[in-house]
């Protein structure tokens, strides 16, 4: 009963795009890699390992049960023809072991990070504690009962396997002194008792979050592919795009509501392990913010079940009987003030960096940013409801084509002493000769350090001989703050125009040195028409400095260490080059970061937050500007404009506290290259 009402829930929700139940090969592969290989949960070793052995121990023991049914009819049963086989009861008695000492270690975890103990920091705080000690207990009741009567079997002659059970004949040792009428009575109480056990275990799961042994193999097998990072899904009514320039009238525009939410939005809801890893990530929770990624799924799920009998009544007459709660339940707002009875705090809302932090650790697959931009996208189109301070941005982009309001004609300013001409494309195709377009982007052409970046890297490809062009007046923002703000209409016109201007350039191989103008181009782009070869400049450079056509000989003797940007290296799996040049600059000592790469810790700039205020906690920016300084790095190197200025005001900060040596600074691994590739040169011009 508890399982078709959910399966009706999830049916509540909207239609998934297509792309959902395609590529049936990719998705069976992440199957076999993430559930049956248990590839994520691997990735943290000890709760991985024990994770790993408790859910092969349940595939494995299904034997057993097969073995415990047949019993109740059949004392001698066994399982046709491997029933009796010695690999098949040592296999069985392995994972029983195996499951037991997972079972200690999970609880040695727990005792070790619990929330009463450690606070917002343990990433349990806000999971429901006591029914994960209540699943262990009744894992532990599965095991004991089935050596229990495994021991007794062997004690009264009715066990199948002559050797290799080697756990159950140490039991059947210590019960063998009670004789063969105790032991008669040990295998009955042992196998009804081992089977009524698991079939209460069964209740427990389809009523808790235990759930996820179930739908954990759906979630992960109708999530997005390769990943649910990089671009973001467009906006989907009814399982098709929504057209903006003529939206019909029954189009649902973000999610307002929880029957809004996709069923694979609902599905996700359900799968939530509330293992915190997500939370644990999270640098919105990590500097004293209300979001938490587990615990706003937890609420949407807890909302949805709370609301279900209203969207699963037939008529409006059904849903006026009902109980006065779940009528309450159903006129909640999703997003709101806790006055209001919201489901979702505002500020849990717009807390969100959209790093991917969550996603990238989520071992079921949730989609947690998707939802969040969902929710924004229906605030601020729908309720035209949004932090204050981002209204100026949107302004600007509206009016100027950049977050700042400088206009085209300030897009050429970085040019300015160069040494070199820079050729700008007028209304003409590419020539041939042309083998990049340089996206210099909002900030490489208007903010002064991002400024620095755009001029070392065209010095650099000037030095390795590689032509470019950039578009100069042309360019407008990609829209990406527009898009991870919830304004897709903004982001739909700005991408829509850029695509136009780059087709009729004739546009194919372009070079960004933004990792958000990399994200939106290379993988956004491609859903308004514009499909082009995009590269980030350190892949590029990487590639240069590998061909010999840049060579790195002046020693630059400093302690280095390097920022991944999110939309870089968790979003699109860029880690290499960036090392590989700083690699290939002599004099250079690196010093790698705690947390880096897939792990690596926000700068704070993402998802717009770049242009609104962080009143709330410590700012993350900061946090990780302390990182950097903890490996003693004399420069604090990134690969992104947005990441400078974030680490820019995080080092001022420090050095205005004192915590920061005056010569230490922040710079696009660019301009360390520039400083060994030409000896006048220097990271600061």
């Amino acid at each position: 009963m508890r399982v078709l009402t959910l399966y009706k829930l999830g049916r509540a929700g909207q239609p998934v795009e297509p792309d959902r139940l395609r590529q049936a090969g990719k998705r069976l592969w992440a199957v076999v890699t993430e559930v049956l290989g248990q590839r994520k949960l691997l990735q943290w070793s000890v709760p991985g390992v024990a994770h790993f052995a408790v859910f092969w121990g349940f595939l494995i023991l299904g034997a057993t049960l097969l073995e415990g049914y047949g019993a109740l009819f059949d004392r001698d049963f066994h399982i046709p023809l491997i029933g009796t086989q010695a690999w098949l009861g040592f296999l069985e008695d392995l994972f029983t072991v195996a499951v037991l000492a997972g079972l200690a270690a999970f609880a040695i975890i727990r005792l070790r990070s619990t929330p009463q103990r450690q606070g917002r920091s343990s990433r349990f705080f806000g999971s429901h504690t006591a029914a994960a000690w209540v699943v262990l207990l009744m894992i532990f009741n599965v095991m004991w009962t089935l050596l229990l009567y495994r021991g007794a079997q062997i004690n009264t002659g009715n066990f199948p396997f002559e050797r290799g059970a080697f756990a159950s004949e140490i039991v059947a040792g210590w019960l063998a002194p009670l004789g063969r009428g105790v032991n008669d009575v040990l295998e009955t109480v042992g196998v009804v008792g081992s089977l009524g056990v698991v079939l209460a275990f069964l209740v427990i799961v389809v009523n808790s979050k235990h759930l996820h042994i179930f739908l954990a193999p759906f979630n992960v097998a109708f999530s997005r592919r390769p990943r649910g990072l990089g671009e973001l899904l467009p906006v989907y009514s009814g399982g098709k795009p929504v057209n903006f320039e003529d939206p019909g009238e029954d189009d649902k525009i973000g999610r307002g509501a929880i029957e809004d939410f996709t069923w694979k939005g609902m599905l996700d809801f359900a799968t939530c392990t509330e293992c915190g890893r997500c939370q644990s990530q999270c640098p919105a929770w990590n500097t004293g913010k209300p979001l938490s990624p587990k615990l706003l799924i937890m609420s949407l799920r807890d909302h949805a079940l709370a609301k279900g009998p209203y969207l699963l009544a037939d008529s409006e007459e059904e849903r006026a009987k009902l109980p006065r709660n779940v009528l309450a339940e159903a006129g909640r707002p999703l997003v709101g003030l806790p006055e209001a009875g919201g489901v979702i705090d505002p500020d849990v809302l717009w807390s969100c960096v959209t790093c991917g932090a969550c996603v990238e650790q989520c071992p079921v697959d949730i989609e947690h940013v998707d939802h969040i931009v969902d929710m924004r996208r229906y605030q601020v189109l729908i309720e035209s409801s949004f932090p204050p301070e981002a209204q100026t941005m949107l302004r600007n982009l509206e009016r100027a084509g950049d977050p700042w309001g400088r206009g085209a004609k300030a897009r050429l300013e970085w040019m300015s002493g160069l040494g070199f001409e820079v050729r700008v494309l007028g209304e003409e195709r590419i020539p041939d000769d042309v083998e990049y377009l340089l996206w210099v982007g909002c900030a490489g052409s208007l903010d002064d350090n991002a400024k620095k970046t755009t001029r070392a890297l065209a010095q650099l490809l000037d030095e390795a001989g590689v032509s470019f062009m950039v578009l100069g007046g042309e360019e407008r923002c990609t829209g990406d703050p527009a898009r991870r703000l919830g304004q897709e209409l903004l982001f739909q016109e700005l991408a829509q125009r850029n695509v136009e201007v780059l087709n009729t350039v004739g546009a194919k191989k372009i070079v960004v040195t933004c990792a958000h103008c990399f994200n939106s181009l290379a993988n956004e782009y491609p859903q308004v028409g514009g499909v082009y070869e995009v590269v980030h400049h350190t892949q590029l450079l990487s590639m240069l400095v590998a061909q010999g056509r840049l060579v790195p000989a002046r020693p630059v003797d400093a302690t280095v260490t390097y920022h991944d940007p999110c939309y870089l290296g968790r979003h699109n799996r860029i880690f290499s080059p960036p090392r590989e040049i700083l690699g290939s600059v002599p004099g250079l000592t690196f010093n790698e970061m705690p947390r880096n790469k897939e792990t690596s810790f926000c700068c704070g700039a993402g998802g717009a937050r770049m242009w609104m205020e962080e009143s709330i906690g410590t700012r993350i920016n900061e946090t990780r500007t302390d990182e950097a300084l903890g490996t003693g790095a004399d420069v604090v190197a990134a690969a992104c404009p947005y990441c400078i200025v974030m680490l820019t005001d995080g080092v001022a900060s420090r050095k205005s506290q004192g915590k920061a040596a005056d010569h230490v600074q922040v710079v696009d691994v660019s301009q360390l290259l520039l400083q060994s590739v030409r000896e006048e040169a220097n990271p600061a011009g």
